[in-house]
């Protein structure tokens, strides 16, 4: 394929969004995601790599899982990928792409070590650059009008992330909180609809920034030569959602439009990761995927020349604020979630300080029980509240998701097969994990 038949390429993520949009399903105003899915593919079954920031970014843009490329932890706390060439942007750049970041990367300590050719905009809430403080959103609207070179964008909005602005219901009517229902599995209560009006605020600019990237896209006549992947990097920033390897901390929208048959406003409910982009990349412009990629390419689903590309999903948590190691695989029907640290009681630095989670713990909840097993079954129990790890009539179920989850963890060199447990490198931070806030943070020294 030569560079004037290959697409550009636009990445528009948002920060713990899930799957909280219009599209699919819920009553948050979204009409720019709205106008997306109407004209590409919806894919009502995606999932993070990882319910946490950094893991799940760098898993999207280099294919591979967390703990193959590295990336155990925030980067703004020390953690980092082991060999950035790995990246995205390397193979694109080898064929002539112009690369380009404006706002969220978070895959790195320096926005810098990852080495796109233009940094649009440091305007990011983990690690704000005060040298380049551009609204992410102007930047990369800016580029798009100006550049005139095959290239790939990638556009990363704090928008979902805390702290959300105040609602505005006497402006926006949906952001009024006596009408609003909580996302799952939180309780409806005066708490927790204060909190979600809030959080449909903060999707509402959310919205308008993506609206204004489609525009100039539209503008400078590129949409139909652009692949546009619109997708959240994991769950919502909620107790019981982000952090979490339930559907709830792992399942993200993703809205594609442009070549390869991401197009029709079709719905597609086939299990797809957001490892599996990069790979879709490099499958549409035309070169061969490397072996260390872990995802697998779209198109077929696209182009409707297969009904699916995988049978199972799998994620991780390692580090978010504190100690935290997990592992799931979700099949069609099942989900089975292993944790790795034999601990009984909450880990609560992994969950941010909001109004939603003060009601959970005035309620008990850090005396809940925390399995070390968990098997659901999805189609009775969407929710993922009935564990059935011990029930006999389930044995034969969770033998076998026990065995596909060491599999892949084998297949994928996981660290915490040769242990037990995943340390974490010199020079980062981290809680103690009995503690009960995200504060006062440990720095690991050899």
């Amino acid at each position: 394929m030569s560079e004037t038949t290959r697409p550009n390429i636009v990445f528009m993520h948002s920060h713990n969004t899930g799957t909280f949009v219009a599209p699919y399903g819920h009553a948050v105003a979204t009409p720019n995601l709205d106008r997306l899915a109407r004209e590409g593919i919806a894919f009502r079954r995606a999932f993070a790599a990882a319910p946490t920031c950094s893991p799940s970014r760098a898993a999207f843009l280099t294919g591979m899982y967390p703990h193959s490329c590295g990336m155990l932890g925030l980067a703004h706390r020390g953690f980092s990928m082991n060999d950035y060439t790995q990246h995205v942007i390397y193979r694109l750049k080898e064929l002539g792409y112009v690369t380009a970041v404006s706002g969220v990367e978070h895959t790195a300590p320096d926005t810098n070590t990852v080495g796109y050719d233009h940094i649009l905009s440091g305007q990011d809430a983990n690690y704000p650059d005060a040298k380049n403080p551009r609204n992410s959103t102007e930047a990369a609207v800016s580029f798009i009008d100006r550049n005139t070179k095959l290239f790939f964008l990638s556009f990363g909005l704090n928008e979902t992330h805390r702290p959300f602005p105040k609602a505005e219901p006497g402006i926006y009517p949906a952001e009024d909180a006596r009408y609003c229902v909580p996302p799952a599995p939180l309780p409806d209560t005066p708490e927790t609809r204060d909190d979600t009006a809030d959080f449909k605020a903060a999707a509402r600019i959310m919205d308008t920034s993506f609206g204004q990237v489609l525009e100039a896209l539209d503008r400078n006549d590129l949409t139909e030569n652009t692949l546009i992947c619109c997708f959240s990097d994991h769950g919502l920033q909620f107790p019981r959602n982000m952090c979490n390897l339930t559907d709830h901390g792992t399942r993200v929208y993703l809205i594609m439009k442009g070549p390869g048959g991401f197009s029709g406003g079709t719905v597609q409910d086939a299990l797809v990761s957001l490892i599996d982009l990069v790979p879709t990349v490099y499958d549409l412009v035309g070169i061969d995927t490397p072996e260390f990629v872990n995802g697998h390419s779209l198109i077929p689903l696209a182009d409707g020349s297969k009904a699916a590309i995988r049978d199972a999903v799998f994620s991780e948590v390692n580090y978010h604020a504190s100690y935290e190691p997990m592992r799931c695989v979700r099949t069609e029907r099942y989900k089975y979630i292993r944790r790795y640290d034999q601990r009984d009681r909450m880990v609560l630095p992994n969950v941010d300080d909001t109004p939603s989670k003060q009601y959970l713990l005035e309620q008990g909840w850090a005396d809940q029980p925390r399995d070390q097993e968990m098997l659901y079954d999805l189609v009775f129990d969407p929710n993922e509240a009935n564990n059935l790890i011990g029930m006999a009539h389930m044995k034969g179920v969770a033998d076998e998701l026990r065995q596909r989850l060491e599999t892949w963890m084998v297949e994928t060199k996981d660290p915490i097969l040769a242990t037990g447990s995943v340390e974490a490198p010199s020079g980062t931070r981290v809680n103690d994990p009995d503690g009960e806030s995200p504060r006062n943070d440990t720095l690991i020294t050899p």
